[in-house]
């Protein structure tokens, strides 16, 4: 959120001087996460509910023939979003192994930090009457964007170590002691500690990506392309101000926002990406298997499967607006008699 505020500051006085008009728009809201993980039945998981921010710079192109408002126009967005999902958390009257994914025990969060440009059609009806005297109008907009996140979990309590890891029991209780081992009985039931402590993409997840040789291990890029699409209504207060909502969907053309793409990774490619360090191994066999039921170290039909490779990642985001047009006069004019 700093960063989304600091290139607002930055942007805002560069972009006054150059241009007659510049509407900021300050917006809140939340977002809901389509992808790989999930525990209801339909498309959407209700319980994925994120908070989000945004900043929106309206009317900075030229306008010299001065138009209210024009049907078609541009605008630049800033946004924080944060988008995450538990497998583990009790979704719909269920918990533990009444969840359909609650032995895979996956879980995320990924901030992600976005800057796009959108395309913006307004639909207001009476085109040579001023905004603020219609009152309502709605707008339709399709846009482009890259996005910075890097997706995080919640899979010790504490440091990332052996022994801190969350074990999924039989029965369908997460404990502080492994199942079956010395002293088990005396197991504690647990929930997470809500720290996200470890990077996915600092680990191996995923099948496929560590047989670089010289241990130059591949690894998922933190940065994103999406493509935003949304609608929304504004109500003009004043001539300068507006409030407004809005709901858009931001697609992504990669799978790893959720870390969550393909199949497990296999025991030798943990090995061949941290050689020569046995608790990296056993750690990266956790991060990609915290439950430990969904493979066996080696691919087959039932246990190789991790995600939807055909399945690509995006988010809803539901936002509510308060915006504000600065205007500026125009530049005095000298006129020197020689």
């Amino acid at each position: 959120m700093k960063r989304v505020l600091l290139i607002a500051c930055l942007t805002i006085p560069a972009l006054l001087p150059a241009q007659r008009n510049l509407e900021v728009g300050l917006a809140g809201g939340v977002t809901h996460y389509y992808g790989d993980l999930g525990n209801w039945d339909g498309p959407i998981q209700w319980n994925s509910a994120r908070p989000a921010m945004s900043v929106t710079f309206r009317d900075f192109l030229n306008n010299p023939k001065r138009y209210v408002t024009r049907a078609i126009t541009v605008e630049g967005r800033l946004s924080w979003h944060r988008i995450g999902y538990d497998e583990t958390e009790p979704t719909g009257g269920k918990s533990g192994l009444e969840l359909q994914n609650f032995n895979r025990g996956l879980n995320f969060r990924t901030d992600l930090f976005g800057a796009s440009g959108h395309l913006v059609l307004n639909a207001y009806r009476e085109p040579y009457q001023p905004l603020f005297q219609q009152r309502f109008f709605a707008y339709f907009y399709i846009g482009a964007g890259i996005y910075y996140g890097r997706p995080k979990a919640d899979l010790f309590r504490g440091d990332i170590a052996l022994g801190n890891q969350y074990f999924y029991w039989d029965d369908g209780t997460m404990r502080d002691v492994e199942q079956y081992t010395p002293g088990y009985q005396t197991a504690n039931v647990v929930e997470r500690d809500g720290k996200y402590e470890t990077d996915l993409y600092s680990w191996h997840t995923e099948g496929g990506w560590g047989d670089a040789e010289g241990n130059n291990v591949q690894r998922s890029s933190p940065w994103h392309f999406g493509m935003p699409l949304g609608f929304g209504l504004r109500y003009m207060v004043t001539k300068q101000v507006s409030i407004g909502a809005e709901f858009s969907y931001i697609y992504f053309i990669s799978d790893k926002i959720d870390d969550v793409s393909d199949r497990y990774s296999t025991h030798d490619e943990i090995g061949g990406a941290f050689p020569n360090d046995s608790t990296q191994q056993f750690l990266a066999r956790y991060v990609s298997d915290p439950s430990g039921f969904g493979t066996d170290g080696t691919t087959g039909i039932k246990t190789s499967r991790r995600g939807n490779p055909g399945l690509p990642d995006y988010f809803s985001y539901l936002m509510v607006e308060v915006s504000y047009k600065f205007k500026r006069r125009p530049s005095r004019r000298i006129f020197v008699n020689v």
